[in-house]
């Protein structure tokens, strides 16, 4: 089961708008972007980049936006690296591509080695509906995949860094914070770690 607080918004959307609001980040980078709904919640003034392979937005983006066509792994490992931030560090990010906690979890270790102290990872789907839509195979509508796992997992080996997952509709959001750069526990050990993380059983909502 994955220890969470209840949320006073309906929706991770809400949420993702007040963090945006009361952050107001530099930098936002942004995995997984789909339509583009979540990037017209960011301000004006932060430099963003969204990464997704199949990109389907669907309405005018601001001119501070910048959507990679390409995997998170792709556009990591690409000598362009951060483009168009620079040196500046992700100041907050927000994972929500592949559902599988492998990636999810390469993602975190990616964004957190760009980031600062200060900055914030937020994680979608770590609060799933039931064990159905929680499989690694999609078989429902709604799916959020294994993500879920990265959470427990996150606590048990990097219990440094600070974690809220928000139980808002329809399958939480985790913020994440308290990170260090400078920390190879989770990349050093990638394999052995996807091993244990892929056999971690359901244990309830």
């Amino acid at each position: 089961m994955v220890e969470k607080v209840m949320s006073e918004f309906p929706t991770y959307y809400h949420l993702l708008a007040d963090l945006h609001i009361r952050r107001s980040p530099n930098t936002y980078l942004e995995i997984g972007v789909h339509e583009g709904h979540s990037l017209g919640l960011v301000g004006a003034t932060t430099q963003v980049v969204g990464i997704d392979p199949e990109p389907k937005i669907t309405s005018q983006l601001g001119d501070n936006i910048t959507v990679v066509t390409s995997t998170s792994d792709d556009y990591f490992a690409s000598e362009s690296g951060q483009a168009p931030f620079g040196d500046a560090p992700i100041e907050m990010a927000f994972i929500d591509g592949m559902h599988h906690v492998e990636f999810a979890l390469r993602d975190f270790i990616n964004i957190e080695a760009r980031s600062a102290t200060t900055s914030t990872v937020l994680v979608h789907d770590c609060v799933p509906i039931d064990e159905e839509t929680a499989k690694r195979e999609r078989s429902t509508v709604i799916w959020s995949g294994d993500i879920w796992k990265l959470i427990p997992f996150l606590r048990t080996h990097r219990p440094d860094l600070e974690i809220t997952v928000h139980d808002v509709e329809p399958t939480g959001l985790a913020e994440i914070t308290n990170l260090d750069p400078t920390n190879t526990t989770l990349a050093d050990r990638y394999d052995e770690l996807v091993d244990e993380l892929i056999a971690t059983p359901w244990a309830g909502r």
